[in-house]
């Protein structure tokens, strides 16, 4: 069995046994309450920026506990609450068995069917993802909701492919195109954002979240194809999010009043 999953022997509850800092302050995800956001002005004077290239092909694998894509065009993100320039690493999700349940973040207590997590690294600083990956203002990750509606055409790339990742480890490249741009919701001006944490082990406090208010919608069908997939305990990879953490001392900003 895996150091960590999502089962009851090794879920998050048990986290802390291997990984200490799972038991820190910063750590995510929170239920963002949206009454006590505070609404940053500057947000809106410095809007965020994402610089996208399309992918040339599509660098799928199954890790064991998501369906991750590996980035390797130079793709950006800047401004809002940043204050460098973070390159785009790959991106995954997390998702639910039932549509009730999914996502890590949670808005005013309510759950989406999933989130997917556009994961990013500070190039001013750091050299490579790896090096960046721990340090207090290494990562911002962009967190997007997921609600059962229409077929996402653009992520219809990945649950074509995920046939050939049918067991933890499985890799596959695709000849296929796509433009993580397509990922997002169609307004991303408005999102809540604060200093966070790794949502898996090892649970790293080096995150800026951006999490948008509006979402994007997927299929029942691409649902169910994500909930065919094995993870690294040989069941159907399912319920795979982290429940909210406490907040503590830390402040929401959102960047819409």
């Amino acid at each position: 069995m895996d150091t960590w999953g999502y089962t009851q022997s090794n879920g998050p509850t048990t986290w802390v046994k291997n990984f200490p800092i799972a038991a820190g302050k910063k750590q995510s995800p929170i239920d963002i309450v949206t009454s006590n956001a505070n609404y940053d002005s500057e947000l809106c004077d410095n809007p965020l920026r994402t610089d996208y290239n399309p992918e040339a092909e599509l660098n799928l694998v199954n890790n064991g506990h998501s369906i991750m894509c590996q980035i390797k065009a130079k793709s950006e993100l800047t401004g809002g609450p940043l204050d460098a320039v973070y390159r785009l690493e790959q991106f995954h999700l997390h998702w639910g068995s039932s549509d009730d349940k999914g996502s890590e973040h949670t808005i005013d207590g309510n759950q989406y069917p999933a989130e997917l997590h556009l994961v990013h690294w500070n190039t001013n600083k750091y050299k490579s993802f790896s090096e960046a990956v721990d340090k207090d203002d290494g990562l911002a990750v962009l967190g997007i909701m997921i609600k059962v509606g229409f077929e996402n055409q653009t992520f219809k790339c990945l649950t074509d492919n995920v046939s050939y990742l049918t067991s933890r480890g499985s890799k596959y490249t695709a000849d296929t195109c796509i433009d993580p741009t397509l990922l997002l919701p169609g307004n991303t001006s408005q999102y809540w954002t604060y200093d966070g944490s790794l949502t898996t082990p090892p649970l790293y406090e080096s995150v800026k979240w951006i999490v948008f208010k509006e979402p994007v919608e997927y299929s029942k069908n691409q649902f169910a194809i994500l909930r065919s997939m094995s993870d690294s305990d040989g069941q159907h990879m399912q319920d795979n999010f982290r429940p909210p953490l406490k907040i503590y001392q830390r402040t929401v900003k959102a960047s819409f009043p």
